[in-house]
């Protein structure tokens, strides 16, 4: 790294995703001379659709600015292996083309990513021990142990010459925190002593007073727990939080119990995690499809699914559709895991559907210890700014009142500048005095049908446009005298009726005046195909705005014989 910054170098940071959010994770660091920047990416993570986004299940930020500075880009460093950090890395990659740095866990999930993609033998991945560095150019990158809610979580001390940043990633303060080292206070200490230009941290719990909670305390919640429970017994937890699957494995065996896994996921993470020397002394798991040859109070399944995904395992046990798992009465199920944001409909059904066959349910709101956050809360945020002390307070991962609150919270604790950038705000941080300089474009890509859409893309909006209004599909048959030999016939998705308005008979309605638009149309507009369906698709969207007060997608087919 070169001692000394030259006279034009300027050091920025561009959050292009989790900023104003939380997901998404895509942050770049900047040096150099604006018309010659090196950047290096940290993290590249995805989000998931909702209601909003029907038939989208993934989103990925929008990597175009970094793509057309991809000659410029000198890598992409990896904090740790949740999907909001990495799950973008093996649909993105190819449009950047520049080496991965991870440490061996998260580069074990990684590689999976990829090879799933067909990139393993292309996307070179330079495994980094923890606590090692990293060299690009003009910076000088230090892994800092953490913890978190998966293994081998990294802050990141970033040498420049215009100074060090702290980039915390996710993280928590946990004294014991069973998988993985303590969070290293010694060396954020340090980096204190030398002097940190600005800390970009997690905002997540920044409305939460006091401490996360560690996670010996949910092993011993759970214990007794589970200890207590008659019949089968269920947990769901994220499949990434490997220390909470750890817990649950050994209180299940610490009551008698064996353990199945369930759902793809599981069982990748417990891979991963024997990778690397995790999950050590337990009793191998029992098939899904064999434990039916153990008495139900000697089985826990421990589930994917704790969000009420449709597709994952224990929305599959719910609906009754999972080959090998069935739950019922005398059944119980423990969901060690929070809700987050957005969630909330999808797994209240999921939970009703569990009930309504009988099972027993446990959450956190009625059983605070079975789960405690992976993220920081106020004392602990306290606590990183004591250690770090650093000039510039840069929250991120977080929704715009998360970021506000924490700038509010870092200058109540004497930290001289705050800036809070959305997706897309380009930030100084040296020389001078941090500020927004430059705004870049910032947006999301979705994965549709396994394709990269743009979030304004036709197809979704025409979905949304349906799901509300429902979709009319008209046809008719002309000759060539521009006579009706077949039809008008009208077909309906979506729309309602009652017992007063058969929907037959508001088609045959909506049929009767495609034909008198037809009638009405003469010479050329009646001889061209387009102008044709334009006007009973005008007639249709009227007629409909008239019978149910909205204007539902019109598809029209016209033939000629």
């Amino acid at each position: 790294m070169a001692s000394k910054a030259k006279k034009d170098d300027e050091l920025v940071f561009l959050p292009l995703g989790g900023s104003n959010e939380i997901g998404m994770n895509f942050n770049l660091y900047g040096f150099g001379p604006p018309h010659d920047r090196k950047w290096i990416v940290v993290d590249l993570g995805i989000t998931f659709g909702d209601q909003t986004t029907p038939g989208v299940e993934v989103i990925l930020p929008d990597p175009t600015f970094m793509e057309a500075n991809a000659h410029r880009l000198l890598g992409i460093v990896l904090t740790h292996a949740h999907e909001d950090h990495i799950g973008a890395v093996a649909w993105l990659w190819p449009r950047f083309k520049a080496p991965i740095y991870a440490t061996p866990f998260t580069a074990f999930i990684l590689r999976e990513k990829l090879r799933e993609k067909g990139l393993l033998e292309e996307a070179a991945i330079t495994e980094v021990p923890l606590g090692g560095t990293i060299e690009l150019g003009p910076f000088s990158l230090e892994l800092i142990t953490l913890t978190h809610s998966i293994p081998e979580p990294n802050g990141l001390a970033i040498r420049t010459p215009l100074g060090t940043i702290l980039h915390t990633g996710d993280w928590k303060i946990d004294p014991d925190p069973l998988l993985g080292g303590v969070t290293d206070a010694d060396a954020i200490r340090r980096l204190g002593d030398e002097g940190v230009l600005a800390m970009v941290c997690d905002s997540t719990n920044v409305f939460v007073d006091g401490h996360a909670g560690s996670e010996a305390d949910v092993r011993r919640t759970l214990i007794p727990l589970i200890g207590g429970l008659k019949g089968k017994v269920a947990v769901a937890c994220f499949a990434s939080n490997v220390a909470r699957m750890d817990s649950i494995i050994r209180a299940a065996e610490a009551c008698g119990r064996r353990v199945v896994l369930v759902g793809r996921s599981m069982h990748r993470m417990s891979s991963a995690a024997k990778s690397v020397g995790l999950m050590k002394g337990t009793q191998p798991f029992i098939p899904d499809n064999e434990a039916k040859q153990f008495p139900a109070d000697k089985i826990l399944y421990l589930c994917t699914g704790s969000q009420g995904e449709q597709r994952a395992a224990l929305s599959r046990i719910a609906d009754g559709t999972h080959p090998h798992v069935k739950l019922g009465a005398n059944d119980s199920c423990i969901f060690s895991s929070r809700v987050i944001p957005g969630n909330e409909i999808p797994i209240r059904n999921l939970q009703d559907k569990l009930a309504g066959n009988g099972v027993r349910l446990m959450t956190e709101r009625d059983h605070p210890g079975i789960h405690v956050s992976g993220h920081p809360c106020r004392d602990e945020l306290a606590e990183m700014y004591a250690w770090a002390r650093p000039t510039i307070s840069v929250p991120t991962h977080g929704e715009r009142r998360h970021l506000l609150e924490h700038a509010a919270f870092a200058r109540d604790l004497q930290v001289p500048q705050q800036v809070t950038p959305r997706n897309g705000d380009m930030v100084r941080l040296a020389p001078g005095r941090a500020e927004i300089i430059d705004e870049v474009p910032a947006g999301r890509l979705y994965v549709d049908g396994g394709m990269l859409t743009a979030e304004n893309g036709d197809a979704l909006r025409e979905r949304r446009h349906a799901a509300f209004n429902g979709m009319l599909a008209v046809s008719v048959v002309l000759d060539g005298k521009n006579r009706i030999v077949s039809g008008p016939q009208v077909r309906a998705l979506g729309l309602p009726t009652n017992s007063e308005s058969h929907l037959d008979d508001v088609l045959d309605e909506l049929a009767d005046e495609t034909e008198n638009a037809l009638k009405r149309l003469k010479g050329d507009d009646a001889d061209d195909d387009e102008r044709v369906e334009a006007a009973i698709s005008r007639v249709i969207k009227k007629a409909s705005q008239r019978i149910w007060g909205r204007r539902p997608v019109v598809e029209t087919t016209v033939l000629r014989v």
